[in-house]
């Protein structure tokens, strides 16, 4: 394979993106890309495709390492990582706050706190809930079956290429945790949103032990997503086992092409998650500011980007009380919980689009400005866009049960007010294809270990190997 550049000429001065190549740092302005949300210039190096590929025939680097000791190294990085001044993780925050949507307070709060996930009861956990015998993952493990079948299972370390997300940088630190623990090869590619996060936690964890079997088996590198030049080399079962995909609905499908016997996908899909509010939240206006402020944390997580923050509030309630509770809302939402810093305008379509039902304030209820600081919006049907930057849209049903013709395979968490209603809901929910109940205000962070997106993604990462060995009444 030959390394690909793709470079476009500019005389204006731009970030470099480095890629991290099992524990070489790469450098270079070799390549000119631009980041998906804000159309901000940033420079890449070639793309070393022949060091991108782990060889079947060399046995994965950390597939002898005991799970312990991979848990300890994680925790001793994680600790390096919020020790005093990281000149890594300052840069990256430097670099990503020109090309991220979220303001520069998110994404200070995002970095310096992804390393909470480096903790070895949290690790410990994720192992314990994803697999019932962990000690598969560190030898083979007997069973012998009810007519004496003898077998030895292994979850055999993977050969994973990561699509990783753009709308939290905390996911990179995640996924290189979640793949060590499971002593895969990885490919991270990294988005053009943050092009800079992964590389940073892999280069802090070099200068732990640059040689460290976990660091070894770390690649992060950056190329246009759906560039087929790239992904035809790439996406194939001769070199990796599984592709472990996030994002929209466009990078989802621009990969199905390349899944086939031997390549499989591991997609977190697109969400979208809601909350739902019951009658009860009426009893007393100290009840209406109370789920006002639980809504209002759930709605601006991440400054609304990531797929856990709550889109919809579906609230029994008429018209009247409606406007009654998104005005207590839209107050809620112009707080500054998360040190979020002065918000980014809204974009003009977006801004378009909420002030035009401002004005329609026969059908709307529209409390708030349209600054990016945060809006409610009260309405009979939920709007057909997607609200962003602090935008919440309360649709006033009769009954919670009428909220279930909304609930789809898209939506992922579901906060609920009152708390005692969730086991009422919760059976609809999962048949409607929600993935996740929880009370209002508390969407992030999750249960360490719970099913993401229906599912245990340790579990799904591993290649389940069996060797069998006739029975026990074999001479």
């Amino acid at each position: 394979m030959n390394e690909l550049t793709d470079v476009n000429a500019t005389d204006e001065p731009v970030d470099s993106a480095p890629f991290f190549v099992r524990g070489r740092v790469i450098e270079g302005h070799d390549s000119m890309q631009r980041s998906r949300d804000l159309g901000v210039t940033f420079a890449t190096p070639k793309l070393p495709l022949d060091d991108l590929v782990h060889p079947r025939t060399e046995l994965p680097p950390l597939l002898n390492v005991p799970l312990s000791e991979i848990i300890d190294f994680l925790v001793e990085a994680g600790q390096l990582m919020v020790s005093g001044k990281n000149p890594y993780i300052e840069a990256c925050i430097d670099r990503m706050a020109k090309v991220s949507l979220a303001p520069r307070a998110v994404i200070e709060h995002q970095m310096l706190h992804a390393t909470d996930y480096l903790d070895k009861k949290v690790l410990m956990e994720v192992v314990e809930q994803n697999f019932p015998d962990p000690k598969a993952l560190d030898e083979w493990v007997p069973h012998t079956d009810h007519q004496g079948r003898r077998s030895f299972i292994r979850a055999f370390a993977p050969r994973l290429v990561h699509v990783l997300p753009g709308n939290s940088p905390g996911m990179g630190i995640r996924s290189i945790a979640q793949s060590a623990l499971v002593k895969s090869v990885n490919l991270f590619k990294m988005p053009s949103a943050d092009p800079f996060s992964t590389v940073a936690f892999l280069r802090t964890m070099a200068d732990v032990d640059p040689n460290h079997p976990v660091v070894q088996s770390m690649s992060a590198v950056y190329w246009r997503g759906g560039d087929d030049t790239v992904e035809r080399i790439l996406y194939r079962p001769q070199y990796f086992d599984k592709l472990v995909a996030w994002g929209g609905g466009d990078a989802i499908n621009s990969v199905m092409k390349y899944i086939g016997p031997g390549f499989q996908l591991v997609s977190f899909d697109p969400k979208t998650s809601i909350s739902m509010v019951g009658k009860e939240v009426f009893a007393s206006d100290e009840t209406i500011a109370d789920a006002a402020e639980l809504n209002a944390r759930d709605v601006s997580i991440l400054n609304q980007e990531a797929c856990v923050c709550s889109r919809f509030t579906f609230l029994e309630a008429s018209e009247e009380d409606g406007d009654r509770y998104a005005e207590a809302l839209a107050e809620r939402l112009r707080i500054d919980r998360f040190s979020e810093g002065t918000p980014r305008p809204l974009e003009m379509e977006l801004k378009e689009q909420i002030d035009v039902l401002r004005m329609m304030d026969d059908e709307y209820g529209v409390f708030g400005k349209s600054d990016g600081a945060g809006v409610a919006i009260r309405s009979e049907e939920p709007v057909d866009f997607h609200p962003l930057q602090k935008t919440s849209n309360v649709v006033c049903v009769d009954s919670l049960q009428d909220a279930m013709k909304y609930v789809n395979v898209a939506t992922q968490t579901v906060g609920v007010y009152p708390f005692d209603r969730m086991p009422e809901l919760r059976d609809n929910l999962a048949s409607g294809g929600a993935q996740r109940v929880v009370r209002l205000g508390e969407a992030g962070p999750s249960a360490i270990g719970n099913p993401h997106d229906a599912m245990y993604p340790l579990h799904r990462f591993v290649h389940w190997m069996a060797n069998e060995d006739g029975c026990e009444n074999d001479g």
